[in-house]
C-alpha cells in the first residue's frame, strides 16, 4: 500500500473503532490501539508496515506533550505545590519502588527494571479524568487528589522520555559519540537555548504575528516554534517530546496561551491518535495466544498493585474509606505515557521487541479493567446499601416543613439561605461520597435513596409542607416528582429542572413551580452584558424582562410537542422572529427623550 492509501485507511478504521470505543466505556485511546492490533500484521493483516507514517505519528506525543506543558503553568503549579509535590510524588515514588523490585525478581536489568517501573506508575490522564468527570467526582476530595498525582506524573513522565535515549549508550545525539561528557555539555547548552529564546525571542515574535492578524500565519509560527524546539534536543541526543514541553511552559505564561492550545489542539488530536494506531498496529497479538498467563498477571498486578498503594495513601491522608477507594479506583490503570515510553524504547532498541509488546497489551488489559471495576463497585455498593438501608436513620428538624431532595450544588444553596433565616429544613442526598462531603462543611445531611417511599415517610414528607426537588439525574428526578405527587399530593414541589426537556416532562406530571438552573443567572450575565455595552438600566432590565416572560410563556404553549423534537425546532424559529418583532414594537411605543 502506498503511503495515501496508509493514511486513508487509518482515518476509516479511526473513524469507526473510536466511536465504538467511547460508546462500550473503554475511552478513545483504547478504541484507536485496539483497532491498530486488529489491522495490523498480527490481526487481519491489513497493514504490513506503517514506516511511512510512523515518524509523523511520533508528532503525536510531541503536540501532547506541548499542550501539558501549556496547562502547567508555573503560577498554577505554585498554588497546588502541596498535594502536587507531596501526593504525587509519594505515589510515584512507591509505585515505582515497588515495580522496580518486581522487575529485578523477575531478571531485568536494573536500567531496564526502573524504565519499566517509571512508565508503569504513570496512570492515564485522559482515561481517569473522563471517568471522574461522568461521575461527577471531580470536585470530590478524591477527584481533586487524583487530579494533583495526575499532574505531577505528567511532569514526570518527561524525565522518563528524556532518559530513554541515554540507556542507549553512545551514538544517538550527535553530540555523544565522541565523549559523553561533550554530549550532556551539549544537551544543556541546547535547552540554555530554548529556554532564553522563550524568554527573549518569542514573546515579540508572536506580538509582531498577532499584530498582522493573519490566523494562518500565527498557526505556522507555532507549529515552527514546536518543531524547531523538538528538532534541537532530538539533534543532541535527547527526546523531540522534551523539545515540545519545553515550548510549552515558556508559552504557558503568556497571553497567547489559550489561542494556542486552540490552534494546535486539533493538530494533537489527529496525531496522537496516529500514534496510538500505529502502537496497536505494531503489537503482536499473537502473545494472547501464547503468553496469556503473563499478559493477566502483569496487566491485573498492576492494578492490584496501585489500588493497594493508592488506598493506602489515601487513609494516611486522612481520608474516608469511600474517598480512599475512590482515589484507588480512578488511577489505578497503565496510561498513555506508557504505551508512548514503551514505544519509544523499543524503537532504539532499549527495550526488547517481545517485552515491549507484552506490556503493551498488559497496559491494554489495565485500562479495559478500569471501568469494569466501577461497575462491580457499583453493584457492591448498590447491594451494600439495600442491606443497610435503615443505617442512617432520619431524625426530622424540629417544625421542620422543608424536605430538599438532592443536596449537591443546588441544594445546598437553597439550604445555606433557609439556614441563614434559622427555618429548619431536612435534607436528604442518595449519593454517599457527597454526604461526607458536605458534612465536612458543618452541614446537616441524611444518605438515603430519595426515589424511596418508606425514606420520605422517615423524613416526615406527611407533615412537611414544601419539597424542593435538587436532584441533577433527570430520570431520577421524574421519579421522585412523580412518588411524591401520588403519595403527598399536599406538598407543594420546587422543582430544579436541567434543560427544556426535563422542565416539559415535570410540567407533565402536574408541577407548576419549576426552575430552570440556569435560565436565571443567564439573564442576569446577559443583562450585564447589554449594560456594558452601553444600554441604560432602563433597557437592560426591559430587554431582559421581556425576553423572560416571552421565553416562559413559549415553554407553556409548546408543552404538548415536547416529544417531537423536529417541530419544537421549527417553532423555535418561529419565536425567534416573533421576540425581534416585539421588541421592534417595544422600541416604538417607548417615549421619545
Amino acid at each position: 500500500m502506498t503511503g495515501l492509501e496508509v493514511t486513508m485507511l487509518l482515518l476509516a478504521v479511526a473513524v469507526v473503532a473510536v466511536p465504538l470505543a467511547k460508546k462500550m466505556g473503554l475511552g478513545s485511546i483504547l478504541g484507536y490501539v485496539v483497532a491498530g492490533a486488529v489491522i495490523g500484521p498480527s490481526g487481519i493483516g491489513l497493514i504490513e508496515n506503517v514506516e511511512s507514517i510512523g515518524r509523523l505519528a511520533e508528532f503525536g506525543v510531541v503536540f501532547l506533550l506541548f499542550i501539558i506543558g501549556l496547562e502547567l503553568q508555573p503560577s498554577r503549579l505554585w498554588t497546588m505545590r502541596r498535594s502536587i509535590l507531596g501526593l504525587g510524588s509519594i505515589q510515584f515514588l512507591a509505585t515505582a519502588f515497588v515495580f522496580t523490585l518486581l522487575g529485578l525478581l523477575a531478571g531485568l536489568t536494573f536500567g531496564l527494571a526502573v524504565l519499566i517501573a517509571g512508565a508503569l506508575s504513570l496512570s492515564s490522564t485522559a482515561f481517569a479524568l473522563q471517568l471522574l468527570s461522568e461521575k461527577k467526582q471531580l470536585i470530590t476530595r478524591h477527584g481533586r487528589a487524583a487530579f494533583s498525582i495526575l499532574l505531577f506524573q505528567d511532569m514526570a513522565a518527561i524525565p522518563i522520555l528524556a532518559a530513554i535515549p541515554l540507556l542507549s549508550g553512545p551514538g544517538l545525539g550527535a553530540a555523544t559519540i565522541e565523549n559523553p561528557l561533550i554530549g550532556a555539555a551539549t544537551a544543556l547548552f541546547a535547552l540554555l537555548i530554548i529556554i532564553l529564546a522563550g524568554r527573549y525571542v518569542l514573546r515579540p515574535v508572536y506580538r509582531i504575528v498577532a499584530s498582522a492578524r493573519v490566523r494562518e500565519l500565527f498557526v505556522a509560527v507555532a507549529l515552527l516554534t514546536i518543531l524547531g524546539a523538538a528538532y534541537l534536543l532530538e539533534h543532541v541526543g535527547l527526546s523531540m517530546a522534551l523539545g515540545g514541553f519545553l515550548a510549552g511552559v515558556l508559552l504557558s505564561e503568556t497571553e497567547y496561551r489559550h489561542e494556542l492550545e486552540a490552534d494546535i489542539n486539533p493538530f494533537k488530536g489527529l496525531l496522537l491518535g496516529l500514534f496510538f494506531l500505529v502502537v496497536g498496529i505494531n503489537v503482536d497479538v499473537s502473545i494472547l495466544s501464547t503468553q496469556l498467563g503473563s499478559v493477566i498477571v502483569i496487566g491485573l498486578g498492576l492494578v492490584a498493585v496501585k489500588m493497594l498503594i493508592l488506598f493506602i495513601l489515601g487513609r494516611l491522608s486522612g481520608y474516608s474509606i469511600t474517598h480512599a477507594k475512590g482515589l484507588a479506583l480512578s488511577i489505578s490503570q497503565g496510561g498513555e505515557f506508557a504505551f508512548v515510553i514503551f514505544a519509544s524504547a523499543g524503537s532504539i532498541g532499549v527495550l526488547p521487541e517481545d517485552l515491549a509488546d507484552l506490556l503493551v497489551i498488559s497496559v491494554t488489559l489495565s485500562m479495559v479493567a478500569t471501568p469494569l471495576l466501577y461497575l462491580l463497585d457499583q453493584m457492591v455498593s448498590r447491594v451494600a446499601t439495600d442491606e443497610t438501608a435503615e443505617a442512617d436513620i432520619i431524625v426530622p428538624e424540629k417544625d421542620s416543613q422543608v424536605i430538599i431532595a438532592g443536596f449537591g450544588r443546588y441544594g445546598q444553596m437553597v439550604g445555606r439561605l433557609l439556614k441563614a433565616r434559622k427555618i429548619p429544613f431536612t435534607a436528604l442526598e442518595a449519593d454517599a461520597t457527597q454526604v461526607d462531603f458536605v458534612r465536612k462543611f458543618g452541614n446537616k445531611v441524611y444518605y438515603g435513596d430519595v426515589s424511596r417511599l418508606d425514606l420520605l415517610r422517615t423524613a416526615h414528607a406527611d407533615k412537611a409542607s414544601l419539597f424542593v426537588l435538587a436532584i441533577e439525574d433527570t430520570k431520577t428526578s421524574v421519579q421522585v416528582a412523580e412518588l411524591v405527587k401520588k403519595h403527598f399530593p399536599h406538598l407543594v414541589i420546587f422543582a430544579r429542572a436541567r434543560n427544556r426537556v426535563h422542565a416539559y416532562q415535570l410540567m407533565e406530571i402536574g408541577i407548576d413551580n419549576i426552575y430552570r438552573e440556569t435560565f436565571a443567572s443567564s439573564l442576569e450575565t446577559g443583562r450585564d452584558v447589554l449594560k456594558r455595552l452601553g444600554l441604560s438600566d432602563y433597557e437592560s432590565e426591559r430587554t431582559v424582562e421581556i425576553f423572560r416572560r416571552h421565553d416562559e410563556a413559549q415553554l407553556n404553549a409548546h408543552r404538548a410537542y415536547h416529544y417531537d423534537m423536529n417541530k419544537l425546532a421549527e417553532l423555535a424559529k418561529d419565536w425567534a422572529q416573533e421576540l425581534e418583532e416585539l421588541f421592534e414594537q417595544d422600541k416604538t411605543e417607548q417615549p421619545s427623550d
